[in-house]
């Protein structure tokens, strides 16, 4: 009997770890259809997934228009405030391979690049807040949409650094008709956002470069 009830001991406290191991993470996994011109030219495939202590986003993709990307990963990890923590990306651009890996503190930026083959590092200070939207990618953009979702009440002044290139203020309102439509300006260009009520990217279009992104119905 006093072994039956060690047993179930073990047992139940095996259960509540593992418990408490699955209950504070999730992930979500989804595919983007990336068209130019309404020609469907790549994709790009992510995994969100939420931690105890913040998120993490993780990209592969493939795109051949307007410009030629193939993407072996590009990983982005933030806090739960979404501050960004540190960035991963490797991959080949118009035929150039390209990795980088940054770590990121209070917003000071320490920036690692291999282009072609050749090694450079870089320190840059960056607004605390900013967002990470590496260029030429699109699933990054899910970050703005997941810490603002549909609530967007008036206009936002923020920043986007274009690791590992620059960093540029942007604004982002809502739509008057649709509050789940964020319309973003940045150095000119709109960008608009399409999400729901749990901040998930439903689609990005940039009208001025003929470019739209969709979350593939099937994800």
């Amino acid at each position: 009997m006093q072994r039956t009830i060690v047993l179930i001991l073990v047992f139940s406290l095996l259960f509540s770890f593992l418990f408490s191991i699955t209950g504070n993470s999730s992930e979500e996994k989804g595919t983007y259809d990336i068209f130019f011109m309404e020609q469907k030219v790549g994709y790009e495939e992510f995994i969100w997934k939420t931690e105890e202590t913040g998120y993490i986003l993780t990209v592969r993709g493939k795109m051949t228009d307007p410009v030629p990307v193939e993407l072996d990963y590009l990983t982005i990890r933030l806090s739960l405030s979404f501050i960004p923590q540190a960035f991963s990306m490797k991959g080949s651009i118009s035929g150039i391979t390209q990795e980088i890996n940054s770590e990121i503190e209070e917003g000071l930026v320490e920036n690692t690049i291999l282009v072609g083959g050749r090694e450079s590092k870089n320190i840059v200070k960056i607004r605390r807040d900013a967002f990470l939207l590496p260029n030429p990618f699109f699933s990054p953009y899910m970050v703005i949409t997941k810490k603002f979702g549909c609530g967007l009440t008036q206009l936002a002044e923020l920043s986007a650094y274009l690791i590992p290139q620059m960093e540029a203020p942007f604004s982002l309102i809502q739509d008057e008709d649709n509050p789940c439509l964020l319309k973003m300006t940045i150095s000119g260009r709109l960008i608009e956002l399409t999400t729901d009520h749990s901040g998930r990217l439903l689609s990005l279009c940039i009208p001025s470069q003929n470019i739209r992104v969709q979350l593939n119905p099937l994800s």
